[in-house]
């Protein structure tokens, strides 16, 4: 036994130091795109980060960021914690594993050596699987939380094991306090961690109780209850409490803020304290047990108070600014993002109630003349009672969402007269009930949690986020005729579908070995399997259930689930002990074992990490910085920049917050300008970025306050800019109106702007040479009959800054946020400057040039993270941007050619085709400009090199698309015609410009394609 233990434990620590030099070796040396960014600024200066809060993770990575040897490198530091606390989790999964395998190989005989080798081989199995697979890889080599999420989860559920082996010992209970500390802890991190206390549950109940059927569903219900106890009792629930006591002192009692808040704590640990001592003297292990859990889990909890603590300190990075305890519970509950059914509620087309369309909802409160007053108090959509049910699935109103609702779940519905928002009856389709029930199984179920549990198990298709549709992000397998029922017809996949490094085959072994582990588990352990089959559901399906997501995530959620594959991962590890159990029956025990692990460590870990290697290294690659230091650099100094989404926001933070680079910017995001905490932080100064220039005081804009103003057609003139702002921040003005209303209202959609030429040209907004295109008054009309606080608050700044900051758009901003003043956009980079020169829309492009500013940003100041070396791996949000790059570059050199500027015009061309090549930024549509513009300089040969390539891949795509039945032939319809076009577009390009031999082969390769589709759709 000695000596097993004593291989056990350098066997676990040999696999953390293998899966450690393989995520060191891959990670990504700076920051990632999405959250990353966000979390490495915060972490570097102990900031506040967006709800409900990651404050142990920030405090976790602040420390490995003080081994950085300078800025640049503090990323690397947090994203190497990842990779670290990943190995540890790896570690433990082995570990778990063998505990496991031990239970059903060894039972209560000797262990000899082949005992040993399938024991350890197996941990080998399942642990280098998991640490090979698709999601916890991606979440190992970067900084973000899953990784250290999962480290808690697999230590967590390693430790109830240990528990189990030493239950009967004296001190056996200190494992179950460890287990609530980690709990506490790992709330610091992310929640996904609680969701192992059904199986801790089930592991304390079969060692302690006589098995039966009431036992088993009572142990349920407890684990359940006490799940919610912690997520909702404890988290949110002494939160709550405090804030009661807080306004119990303060506004009851006249006391000093926080002293309700101070009586609080102390009956709080004074009473459990108290508590512990009572149970201790008299001997109530199992009580005193629990009130000693409940102290640690909030002792763990605690590490919210940074969250306090920095907030006060008013950072730049202040999310939700959660700083008392009303706002800190606002920040748990993450009201920011509002709610979603769960168990009961309303359909996506449910109208409100006619008689009651609103109930009160919860209060917001703030500090006021040294009392808390409510500034706002919510009101919920009270739903019309017949389009509500049980277990809604389908509940957001958006209409894409609504779109696929219809397609998801084949939706006919049955008719219901209702009254509408205009008092007019008319017929609404409420989805049947076993309608919702197939959106549940088809897509939440389907698409959202198997299609990630077999991409990491099966294979995958490719790297691009899938909505459902037949060329991207399904699971496949590499065994044609699976493939072919899930995708269609594999013999004539295109050249770039074959070497997608994002193409993934396992020949479905990973998930067959699991299988077999799954079913052996039953069969010896049917105690261990419950207690693993609990972990799978909590950690995967629980999830789904929990999440009610809607159609078109933002990005894949696979990382949500990385528990359940995680518990898969101990199956597959099983798998190996399954196969040997086999094995010996024919074979010498020894040998059967000796040829069980190498079989399966080639045919499982081994495929993974081959398959997964090419797209799970990041090492070398510097894109988000990059790009994130060019959005900084199109903007002039002192500049405010308009940001709306994650990849546009998150990394220009990083950027600013670690690295210094153009601190001068403000860089306000606009999702979160509709908030008034964020407000009021763009009016402080940071760095050297002086205040944003709002004029409207606080009280006209807090939380409640002209959420939603709307606009007047008014017949007459254009109204001053100021004066509207103006007067929707003057409540007596407004009121003062006959038959005014109660809503704020702005008095007209039309509107302008006073522009001082000699001010635009010093200020360098409009260079002296273009003087005479600057408008005398910017005007123009807002289309739209209500605007939400973020675009009032735009208003009030463009009013108020008097052209003296540079004003900035990026371009990934929608064109919804734009307020319809793109005529007076200048496109300068990846921004838009707003400035008093008209240009209406050219080819669907907005926005003028400035050709000097944007030829020295794109040819001398830009950075592209090394986009062009072969050697460094480009993810679908890298190509994605790309698009936004080769645009740009056609734009730049279009105009150029229009100022007959042509040597410059070649050189932005040649660094475009230069830095994205077709094998490595795969060409696309916007690549037939970029021809064209070259056809334009004379530069037929590199033209024709371009048509040639397009014409080549659309018609191999086009082949593909044929060789499908006709059922999916209609499901890439719109592909079909994009690839057409674009053969089409070659054709005329090359007729244009007198290409007579390629233009008949073109011809020519047309008249098949159609003969082809003609045939194939017949």
């Amino acid at each position: 036994m000695n000596k097993y233990n004593l291989v056990n434990n350098l066997s676990g620590w040999l696999v953390f130091l293998i899966s450690a030099i393989v995520y060191l070796l891959t990670m990504e040396p700076n920051s990632s795109f999405w959250d990353c960014g966000e979390f490495i600024a915060t972490a570097y200066k102990l900031q506040v980060t967006h709800p409900p809060g990651a404050p142990l993770f920030l405090l976790v990575g602040r420390f490995f960021s003080l081994f950085a040897s300078d800025t640049s490198n503090v990323a690397m530091m947090i994203n190497a914690m990842s990779a670290l606390v990943s190995a540890f989790t790896i570690m433990f999964l082995f570990w778990t594993i063998t505990h496991l395998t031990k239970k059903i190989i060894v039972g209560k005989n000797e262990i000899d050596y082949s005992k040993l080798i399938i024991i350890i081989g197996s941990g080998f199995v399942g642990a280098l699987a998991y640490t090979f697979s698709d999601t916890f890889w991606f979440s190992a080599v970067e900084g973000e939380v899953y990784a250290s999420s999962s480290l808690f989860t697999a230590l967590i559920f390693w430790a109830i094991l240990k528990w189990e082996n030493v239950s009967e010992e004296k001190y056996a209970n200190r494992w179950l306090i460890l287990i609530a500390y980690l709990m506490g802890l790992s709330i610091g991190i992310h929640l996904l961690g609680l969701l192992a206390i059904p199986a801790i549950a089930y592991v304390y109940y079969f060692k302690n109780y006589k098995v039966s059927k009431r036992g088993i569903i009572y142990t349920l219900i407890i684990s359940v209850i006490i799940l919610g106890f912690i997520q909702y009792g404890i988290i949110p629930g002494v939160v709550r409490l405090a804030s009661l006591f807080e306004l119990l002192f303060i506004n009851g009692f006249g006391l000093p803020y926080n002293s309700g808040l101070i009586f609080f704590i102390v009956v709080l640990f004074g009473a459990t304290g108290f508590g512990i001592y009572i149970t201790y003297k008299k001997g109530k292990v199992l009580l005193n047990t629990i009130l000693l859990s409940i102290v640690v889990i909030l002792i763990g909890y605690s590490s919210f108070t940074m969250v306090v603590v920095r907030s006060l300190a008013n950072p730049p990075m202040d999310m939700n600014n959660p700083e008392n305890v009303f706002s800190l519970l606002s920040y748990l509950n993450r009201e920011q993002y509002g709610d979603r059914p769960l168990f009961s509620g309303q359909y996506y087309n449910a109208p409100l109630d006619t008689e009651n369309p609103y109930k009160k909802g919860s209060k917001t409160y703030i500090k006021k003349d040294d009392k808390y007053v409510v500034s706002r108090t919510g009101e919920d959509p009270n739903f019309d009672k017949r389009f509500t049910t049980f277990f809604p699935r389908m509940y957001s109103p958006k209409e894409k969402h609504i779109k696929a609702y219809k397609s998801w779940g084949k939706i006919k519905g049955t008719s219901i007269k209702v009254i509408n928002s205009r008092g007019e009856q008319e017929k609404r389709k409420k989805p049947k009930f076993s309608e919702n029930l197939r959106f549940f199984f088809s897509y939440q179920l389907g698409h959202m949690y198997f299609r990630y549990f077999m991409w990491n198990y099966a294979g995958r298709q490719n790297g691009v986020q899938g909505h459902g549709e037949l060329l991207n992000g399904n699971w496949i397998s590499g065994i044609p005729f699976v493939d072919k029922l899930l995708i269609g017809e594999q013999d004539d996949l295109t050249d770039r579908m074959i070497n997608d490094k994002t193409r993934n085959t396992y020949y479905l072994l990973p998930f067959l070995l699991g299988i077999i582990g799954l079913l052996f588990n039953y069969k010896k352990t049917p105690r261990d399997f419950v207690v693993v089959m609990l972990l799978f559901f909590f950690t995967g399906i629980a999830i789904v259930l929990y999440l009610n997501q809607h159609p078109y995530q933002p990005r894949e959620r696979d990382y949500a689930y990385a528990g359940s594959f995680y518990a898969f991962a101990i199956w597959i590890g099983l798998g190996t002990a399954a196969i040997y159990d086999f094995l010996k029956k024919k074979l010498d025990g020894k040998f059967s074992s000796v040829i069980a692990v190498l079989l399966c460590l080639i045919f499982v870990p081994g495929i993974l990490a081959r398959e997964n290697w090419d797209d799970h290294d990041r090492s070398g690659r510097y894109t988000t910085r990059d790009f994130a230091s060019n959005y900084l650099n199109s903007c002039a100094p002192n500049a405010i920049l308009f940001t709306n989404g994650d990849n546009d926001t998150f990394p220009l933070w990083y950027v600013q917050e670690v690295e210094g680079i153009r601190t001068d910017i403000r860089v306000i995001n606009l999702s979160l300008l509709n908030t008034d905490w964020y407000i009021d932080q763009m009016k402080r100064k940071a760095y050297d970025s002086e205040p944003v220039p709002f004029k409207m005081a606080s009280e006209k804009y807090t939380q409640g306050t002209r959420d939603v103003v709307y606009l007047i057609d008014r017949i007459g003139d254009y109204i001053s800019l100021k004066q509207a702002m103006d007067f929707v921040a003057d409540d007596d003005i407004r009121t003062k109106i006959p038959q005014a209303t109660e809503l704020d209202y702005i008095p007209s959609k039309k509107l302008k702007i006073a522009v001082d030429s000699a001010k635009i040209i010093s200020s360098g907004t409009v260079s002296p040479e273009n003087a005479d295109k600057i408008v005398k008054e910017i005007k123009w009309n807002i289309n739209r009959n209500y605007i939400l606080k973020n675009d009032l608050m735009v208003l009030d700044l463009i009013a108020n800054n008097n052209w003296e900051r540079p004003i900035y758009f990026a371009i990934t901003v929608g064109t919804e946020n734009y307020l319809n003043l793109e005529e007076y956009f200048q496109l300068e980079g990846l921004a838009y400057r707003f400035v008093p020169v008209k240009t209406k829309r050219n080819n669907g492009y907005i926005g003028s040039i400035n050709t000097d500013v944007m030829y020295d940003n794109i040819m001398n100041k830009f950075k592209f993270g090394r986009i062009n070396d072969s050697t460094v791996f480009l993810n679908e949000d890298i190509l994605r941007m790309s698009m936004n790059l080769r645009s740009n570059f056609y734009r730049l050199a279009n105009e150029l050619i229009n100022e007959n500027k042509k040597d410059s015009a070649i050189a932005v061309l040649d660094k475009c085709h230069k830095l994205m090549p077709d094998k490595l930024v795969p060409f696309n549509y916007f690549n037939l400009p970029i021809a064209e513009c070259y056809y334009k300089l004379n530069k037929f040969e590199r033209a024709n090199e371009i048509i040639k390539i397009l014409v080549n891949i659309s018609q191999q795509n086009l082949k593909y698309f044929f060789s499908l039945d006709k059922t999916q032939i209609k499901l890439v319809e719109n592909e079909i015609s994009k690839n057409m076009m674009i053969i089409q577009e070659g054709a005329r390009l090359t007729k244009r410009f007198a290409q007579k031999e390629l233009n008949k082969k073109i011809e020519d390769t047309l008249n098949i394609l159609y003969t082809e589709y003609t045939t194939s759709i017949k």
